[in-house]
């Protein structure tokens, strides 16, 4: 079952949304696969701690976060991933590793990936290893009002842009 307040906030708020049932999966490679959606479609969640302020982004789970490339974005000086130590409490409802994309129920801020947002539909985590939910981006805007980013992420496979520059060391 999906996590309690995420359907009982949809329901209240008239969204309409449907709840894909998938083997479990742990990451979001493994949800995708599993519940087959592309990468690309599929809405992850990760908890970041910005200045002592933990906050949400939300990217292509075939992407991951570039915190150098997003903290100018955030207006950050200090970025970093949160430990799940540090946020587990605010999603008891919640499987770790499943969180669904509103943070702003959490009283976080939520940034999400513009090419995610060029979707008619978005499909996220349901808060448990098993489920996803998925409803018209327009009502997932409407509800979460999320600050969309068009940096910060890259693609799995893709090298950040600071580590081109690196030249490494070279044995002889």
């Amino acid at each position: 079952m999906p996590a309690k307040k995420l359907t009982e906030f949809l329901n209240a708020n008239q969204a309409k949304y449907a709840t894909i049932v998938h083997s479990p999966a742990y990451t979001a490679a493994e949800v995708a696969q599993s519940a087959h959606i592309k990468g690309e479609h599929l809405a992850k969640s990760v908890i970041l701690n910005a200045d002592n302020r933990l906050l949400m982004i939300v990217l292509p789970a075939s992407h991951r976060v570039d915190l150098d490339a997003l903290k100018p974005v955030i207006g950050s000086a200090k970025l970093e991933l949160s430990s799940e130590k540090e946020f587990k409490d605010l999603f008891p409802t919640c499987e770790l590793g499943a969180l669904p994309p509103f943070g702003n129920l959490y009283g976080m801020d939520v940034y999400f990936a513009d090419c995610l947002a060029e979707d008619e539909l978005v499909t996220f985590c349901a808060g448990t290893y098993f489920e996803l939910i998925q409803m018209e981006y327009k009502d997932f805007q409407r509800l979460v009002e999320p600050k969309l980013i068009s940096a910060g992420f890259v693609h799995l496979g893709e090298t950040p842009p600071r580590m081109k520059e690196h030249r490494g060391i070279h044995r002889i």
